[in-house]
């Protein structure tokens, strides 16, 4: 195995693996880039079976179970964002605009097991840039941090565009015009998830042309959500992982997530979870944060 150790925020590894050889099943911790260079075989995720090809992208999120079967001999390179990555002693430039594009894909209901990169385009780019980010972490020249930063934001948006661009095969339906719009205001909201100005009825009905009665009606309609219950549920979800996987305070996230304060996080938090933010900290961070 050859294993390159990028400083201490993420990691960057080479395995070989030879046929018939398995990655034993185990839950991820943090966000996984799996880059197939060579090899055919059937990579696991979530109990769906998918099958694996040279230049095939995957994009591993907390929380999902994965392994391996090897047909052919493979070569896989690992790119895992470690809690450090998440931390406030992180030394990476944009570490909060990573974060975001982060959850976003995190939380898109479009992410499926399967490739993360279906267009060949989007793809070539996918390869060329990562091909990149090793050789800025090998040679460690001037401002590689910086070039490395901006790969890694460079891989997420693809991975996020190609995510919102494959929501209605996924889906497995003709997208009407109506499904579209309700996608459209979906991905807004998860998008502009932080500014509390662009999360108001108004605002949204005047972006997407609707009067603000039958926005939420029509949102309702389409999702089974009020657009208000969609965000709260929302801003929670995104807590959880906050919770889980940063060191921020709770006052911190109440802020950085658009609660009035800590106290109103809590108090919808602990409604929607039955345990206060600290509580489930306490419960589900795998680390001590």
């Amino acid at each position: 195995m050859f294993r390159l150790n990028l400083h201490e925020t993420y990691i960057v590894k080479k395995i070989d693996l030879e046929p018939g050889e398995e990655i034993p099943e185990h839950k991820q911790n943090f966000f996984e880039l799996v880059f197939i260079e060579k090899g055919e075989g059937f990579h696991i995720i979530n109990n769906a079976r998918v099958p694996y090809k040279k230049r095939d992208v995957f994009l591993l999120a907390p929380e999902d179970e994965h392994f391996g079967e090897v047909l052919t001999p493979t070569t896989v390179t690992l790119i895992r964002f470690t809690e450090l990555f998440f931390s406030g002693k992180s030394s990476l430039p944009d570490r909060s605009y990573w974060l975001r594009h982060i959850e976003h894909i995190l939380h898109h209901p479009n992410l499926l097991p399967g490739v993360a990169v279906k267009d060949p385009d989007d793809l070539k780019i996918v390869w060329l840039t990562k091909d990149l980010l090793c050789k800025e972490h090998i040679e460690e020249q001037e401002f590689h941090m910086n070039i490395i930063s901006n790969n890694i934001s460079t891989i997420l948006s693809i991975i996020a565009r190609n995510i919102i661009k494959n929501y209605a095969l996924e889906k497995g339906v003709e997208p009407t015009v109506y499904i579209n719009k309700a996608d459209e205001v979906l991905s807004y909201i998860r998008q502009n998830i932080y500014d509390t100005e662009r999360m108001k009825i108004e605002h949204l009905a005047d972006k997407f042309h609707m009067s603000p009665n039958y926005i939420n009606s029509f949102f309702k309609k389409e999702t089974g959500e009020t657009i208000r219950q969609y965000i709260l549920n929302y801003k929670l979800m995104v807590t959880e992982f906050r919770l889980k996987y940063t060191n921020s305070s709770i006052s911190e996230i109440a802020h950085q997530v658009g609660f009035t304060d800590e106290s109103h996080l809590s108090k919808a938090f602990k409604k929607k979870n039955k345990m206060t933010p600290n509580e489930f900290r306490k419960q589900y961070s795998p680390y001590e944060i």
